[in-house]
Order: C-alpha cells, then structure tokens, then sequence
C-alpha cells in the first residue's frame, strides 16, 4: 500500500498539478487550443487523485467482515444480501477491462445503493 500511496497515487497529484498550472497560463492567455489540449490530462490525473482519495477514505486497519446499521439494511434492501452484493459487485469489476475501478455508491435521488464502474481513472463524478 505504501508504494501505491507515494507512487501511483502521488504521481496523478503531480501531474494534476502541472496541468493545474499549464491549463492557468492558457487561461491568462486565452489560448483555447491549449485549454482543450489539456482537458485528457486535467480528467485522467484529476479523475485518478479522486478515486485514489476515495479508495484510502474507505480503508480500514480493521476492516472486513460484514457491514452493520443503516449500511447493511441499505444493502439487504437493495441486494438481499451482503453475499448477493459481493457477487453482483465481483461480476461487474471482473468485466472490467484494462484498468478502472469498481464502486458501491449511494444515490441520493432514489435513496438507493448502486454498483458503478469506471473506466481507467474516470472519476466516480464529474470532475
């Protein structure tokens, strides 16, 4: 974990940040050609420090198990299970191809838990 913290995850945030600064100097010169250019840059590294931010928030050094509260009655109301929601969410990660990410997320519209997935380091919302 220590080398996917100050490597992988680290990286994106550098690359974030120069692109950060490259896109402000576009802007002050109005160079909308330079804008856009930077747009793939702006959304894979920004997309890839949000779920990377994410994927640490959720971490526990206890972790495992099952869910309790509010979480697994969520769960067994949208899945059945917690079983039946490791399947579905194993089905859908394995179909992944290349690189991407998996997530259980909660949709504040209908109230209800969803399993999403992203491609390489699009962001689980719009960056």
């Amino acid at each position: 974990m220590q080398i996917h913290h100050q490597k992988h995850h680290q990286t994106y945030v550098n690359n974030l940040n120069a692109a950060e600064e490259q896109i402000k100097e576009a802007i002050a010169a109005n160079d909308t050609s330079k804008m856009i250019s930077l747009q793939p840059a702006l959304n894979f590294n920004g997309g890839g420090h949000i779920n990377h931010s994410i994927f640490w928030q959720v971490l526990s050094p206890k972790g495992g198990g099952q869910p309790t509260g509010d979480l697994m009655d969520s769960i067994k109301s949208n899945f059945g299970s917690f079983d039946n929601l490791k399947k579905e969410l194993t089905a859908v990660t394995v179909g992944i191809q290349g690189s991407g990410w998996g997530w259980l997320g909660y949709n504040p519209g209908n109230g209800r838990l969803k399993i999403v997935t992203r491609a390489n380091q699009d962001a689980l919302f719009p960056t």
